[in-house]
């Protein structure tokens, strides 16, 4: 992670061919390296669901879909262009690797299958797998059950109202002119936020733009996970530190409206929310500065609406917890519309 500094000192030496100079050349090696520099994911909900409802169908059966595979299928057939999508389109995908062919016959005329696959592998790699989730017993306490499914959760918990749109890319001006590097979630000051998937805390702390904010990075490296304007006074949950080590569906922190301000713990924010944001790593040069990939993230948090962690308040600390405790048995699975709100 460079500093603005050394940035600067980098672009200086690389301009008069300073060989001499570390970042530099640290920078003019990773420019060298065969990996994906842009990713535009723009795959919808639906289209998500489906393929991963396809996958978890044929968990027991003799031909195993992936929906990763079936997705970068019809990403490469269709140009990336997912505006008429149906999802007789990835049933007839599905129908010709269930009746012998396979992925390179299905693919061997797209030229963009490849790439497809690594960038949507990127993204999804982690939502689908095997699992163990507490689940109530029938006898007022619990159980263990192993799954294969979605396991993921939704950022906001269970019985929270939230409402978002569209609005990746959209300006926003604080500071400087940028663009919008994810989706706001509007709810209630103090709704509690969930980690989407399992991590490890690599940012945690006070952020100009951001406000109270945690950035997890996933077991497998590839996607950084971005929560911001969280709660004045009480933005995280009390035993957070950078190093810790969290499961899908744990809280995290509180909806809140920090930020906008060098100045630590200032509500700035008009409009209490949660900024979502996913950033894809292809190669640790793109963690930080001008090669950063973020993805629009707003069909994602669609798809998870309809898997939220249950969450209970602990009187005496005040936090709040899981009351289903979760437990991934494969974290590093193998994987190389505008409009206005809707409200959950």
């Amino acid at each position: 992670m460079l500093s603005g500094v050394k940035r600067t000192l980098a672009v200086f030496c690389a301009v008069l061919g300073l060989f001499s100079c570390p970042e530099a050349a640290g920078a003019e090696e990773s420019a060298k390296k065969d990996f994906i520099k842009w990713v535009d994911f723009k795959v919808p909900s639906e289209a998500m669901q489906k393929a991963m409802s396809l996958d978890i169908l044929s968990r027991e059966e003799t031909v195993r879909l992936d929906c990763v595979e079936l997705l970068a299928c019809l990403a490469a057939k269709n140009g990336n262009n997912w505006e008429h999508y149906k999802d007789a389109q990835l049933d007839e995908i599905a129908g010709k690797l269930e009746n012998g062919k396979s992925i390179p016959e299905i693919t061997a005329d797209m030229k963009y299958y490849k790439y497809y696959r690594e960038s949507i592998g990127a993204v999804l790699s982690g939502f689908v797998g095997n699992f163990e989730i507490e689940v109530p017993d029938g006898c007022g306490g619990k159980r263990w059950e192993k799954r294969y499914g979605i396991k993921v959760f939704s950022p906001i918990a269970k019985n929270y109202p939230y409402c978002h749109y569209d609005d990746f890319g959209s300006s926003r001006s604080y500071g400087f002119s940028r663009p919008h590097l994810g989706n706001d979630l509007m709810g209630q000051v103090g709704t509690p936020v969930t980690a989407v998937e399992g991590g490890e805390i690599e940012a945690l702390g006070w952020n100009q733009y951001g406000g109270w904010r945690i950035g997890i990075r996933s077991f497998d490296k590839k996607r950084y996970y971005y929560y911001a304007h969280l709660r004045k006074n009480f933005p995280y949950r009390k035993d957070l530190k950078i190093g810790s080590v969290v499961k899908a569906g744990d809280v995290i922190g509180y909806l809140g409206r920090t930020g906008y301000s060098s100045t630590e713990n200032v509500n700035n924010i008009n409009t209490p929310h949660l900024h979502f944001g996913m950033q894809l790593i292809f190669d640790e040069s793109q963690k930080d500065g001008s090669g950063e990939i973020w993805i629009n993230v707003f069909e994602i948090v669609r798809l998870l609406d309809a898997k939220r962690s249950e969450v209970a308040k602990n009187p005496e600390t005040k936090d709040y917890y899981r009351v289903y405790d979760f437990r991934d048995l494969d974290p590093v699975r193998g994987a190389e519309n505008a409009g206005g709100p809707q409200c959950a």
